[in-house]
């Protein structure tokens, strides 16, 4: 009996130690961010104390099939049974490893574990490859073989022992088998209190990447999964009876009087959105950002009409895709331009545009699958939509798909076969990860986002050359040019990703049909990259009741506040007012920021009343 017990414990210590290898790899992998963050050695420490609860009870999950093994063979041991638990046990090492290097590859980037929404992007492995840096992958993909054989050899040699013919009276294991399942369930619920044990166990620093490091892999992805799942049957965000959330939002969107401040010289110009991947408002000098990231759109902004207060409403290219053409906000969980049976109920922009006898083309030099944005797109229907595939095999291009000087080239010199009016949009690539663009990087420094705030440099520069050329054009005198990011990214300032600072990105209207009274003009409105519809609409003297969370930000009666969306809540902005929070489990609050005298209620259940009805219309079949 004694060498069933302790088998058992050999495992589960081994599953403990292991899940905090995986740990340290991550920790020294971003080593470099945790010193531009100035965390001290010993808050780091701190993630493995504050991981053990957590580690305890998954490895007491991963424990339930070879406990049940070990029960058989304390009355049966051939040794086809050690067999099983070999292979079972080096399955689970070889997934726990890929999702610890996978999140190792995906934090950089979305600053998140893995999730369920991930892992449905992961069903498109090139694309994976594609956004990651050449020697990124590979050394990845090393860390992962190395995890994994190392951790597989550890249990093999050290960890298990074959239990063969083993023979116990049966009030032996009859003992094993009454003890430990008691045992075990204790465990995997992090103790006897009454709320089982979740990720929040882990949660302990003000540094984001230190809760994400302490809390296990496999428990949160579990927790994903079964989450979503279970969302798709009832709305996660529901803080209040749906006709008092509907009643909020009615006064939301209420305007005093329907009216518009005409910027515009013509109702009916061409438009071009120029979709900027990943930008950041502290790319922007005028914004906020550090000088001399992109002069270029600086210059651009003393012609034209920028937006000082937009925010990203989700952390997703196809998020934003759907904000812009859709009108519709980000959510957090997953996003709607992946259901093609939901997004096909979204009203489109490029659609209400088609109806005043508009062309309309959609360029990107990547691969538009990703996230299923090429669905999303063709629903929309342009006329002309252009991939990395469809451009000429000539054209250079990096790993994620063709640099943004040959694309927007290609566009510029494209427009002029387009019937006027027209709308067309293109959606650049080179400020994404690998940063493989061909062009110098002049700017030396900006930390851990050098290469980052220097793709921005370059695509800036293509901006210059874009308009050089299109200036030109016989068709430039009548067109507005658009241009909006996508969502935000991490910047040299390392702003927590749910904080507002992180998600506050660039709009900018430019053009010669922007009355010359408003050009150079700043507009302070709060709002999101889902009021561009309304805005534009309004400008053209049509209606946009159909894009119902889409407010036009040049109406001086529209609400001041911007809402967006985080892994597992909401951030929002209401005049002065501002806060964060995760909705589950428990509540938490990263920030609130109210001002003197306001009833800080009234805000609360404003944000929780519009993520409640944003979901709750995502779930709608």
């Amino acid at each position: 009996m004694k060498k069933l017990f302790l088998g058992f414990l050999r495992q589960l210590v081994f599953w403990i130690l292991f899940f905090n290898i995986t740990r340290l790899v991550f920790l020294v992998y971003y080593s470099g961010l945790l010193s531009v963050e100035g965390i001290r050695f010993t808050e780091v420490m701190g993630v493995f104390s504050h991981a053990l609860k957590l580690d305890l009870a998954t490895a007491c999950y991963f424990m339930i099939f070879p406990f049940l093994l070990i029960l058989l063979q304390s009355f049966w041991s051939p040794r086809w049974l050690n067999i099983i638990n070999k292979v079972y046990s080096g399955f689970m090492i070889f997934v726990y490893s890929l999702s610890a290097a996978a999140e190792m590859g995906i934090y950089a980037e979305w600053k998140t574990k893995l999730t369920y929404k991930i892992i449905k992007y992961l069903s498109h492995p090139s694309e994976i490859y594609n956004s990651a840096e050449t020697g990124t992958f590979f050394f990845l993909l090393l860390l992962f073989i190395l995890m994994f054989s190392g951790g597989l050899f550890a249990y093999l040699r050290w960890f298990y022992r074959d239990l063969i013919r083993e023979k116990l009276h049966f009030w032996q294991s009859l003992v094993f088998a009454v003890v430990l399942p008691p045992l075990l369930v204790i465990g995997l619920r992090g103790g006897v209190q009454q709320i089982p044990i979740n990720q929040s166990q882990s949660y302990f620093s003000d540094h984001n990447i230190l809760n994400l490091a302490a809390v296990n892999n496999a428990f949160n992805l579990y927790i994903s999964i079964f989450e979503n799942l279970g969302n798709m049957r009832e709305n996660p965000f529901l803080f209040m009876d749906d006709s008092r959330a509907e009643a909020i939002m009615k006064d939301l969107y209420a305007v005093k009087k329907d009216t518009t401040i005409s910027v515009l010289t013509t109702s009916r110009p061409n438009v071009v959105i120029l979709i900027m991947e990943s930008w950041s408002a502290d790319l922007v000098s005028e914004l906020g950002g550090e000088a001399g990231i992109t002069p270029q759109f600086s210059k651009l902004a003393q012609e034209g009409i920028l937006f000082n207060a937009i925010y990203a409403s989700g952390s997703r290219s196809e998020q934003g895709m759907a904000c812009i053409f859709g009108g519709f906000p980000a959510h957090p969980i997953s996003s709607i331009t992946v259901q093609p049976d939901k997004f096909v109920k979204l009203p489109s922009l490029v659609r209400e545009l088609k109806k005043q006898n508009y062309s309309s083309a959609f360029y990107f030099g990547g691969q538009l699958i990703y996230g299923n944005i090429k669905s999303y797109i063709i629903f929309n229907g342009f006329d002309q939509i252009m991939e990395g595939e469809n451009f000429p095999a000539p054209i250079p291009r990096g790993k994620l798909g063709i640099h943004d000087e040959f694309s927007l080239g290609y566009l510029v010199n494209d427009l002029h076969n387009f019937k006027q009016p027209f709308f067309a949009s293109l959606f650049t690539v080179s400020t994404h990860s690998p940063w493989d663009q061909p062009f110098p990087k002049p700017l030396k420094w900006g930390g851990n986002e050098q290469e980052y705030i220097n793709a921005a440099y370059y695509t800036d520069h293509c901006l210059l050359e874009f308009f050089t050329k299109a200036r030109q054009k016989a068709w430039f005198p009548n067109t507005l040019f658009i241009i909006v990011a996508d969502h935000s990214h991490n910047s040299y300032r390392n702003w927590h990703p749910e904080s507002r600072e992180y998600h506050k990105i660039p709009l900018l209207f430019y053009g010669e049909v922007i009355k010359p009274e408003f050009r150079g003009k700043t507009c302070l409105k709060l709002g999101n990259q889902h009021d561009i519809a309304s805005t534009l609409l309004a400008q053209m003297g049509l209606p946009s009741a159909a894009f119902k969370y889409s407010k036009n930000l040049f109406n001086p009666y529209s609400g001041e506040f911007s809402y967006y969306s985080t892994e597992d809540g909401a951030g929002w902005i209401h005049d002065m007012n501002y806060y964060t929070f995760e909705s589950h489990p428990p509540m938490r609050y990263w920030w609130n920021s109210f001002t003197r005298g306001a009833d800080s209620t009234v805000y609360i259940n404003e944000a929780k009343a519009y993520l409640q009805t944003v979901f709750g219309e995502y779930m709608k079949d």
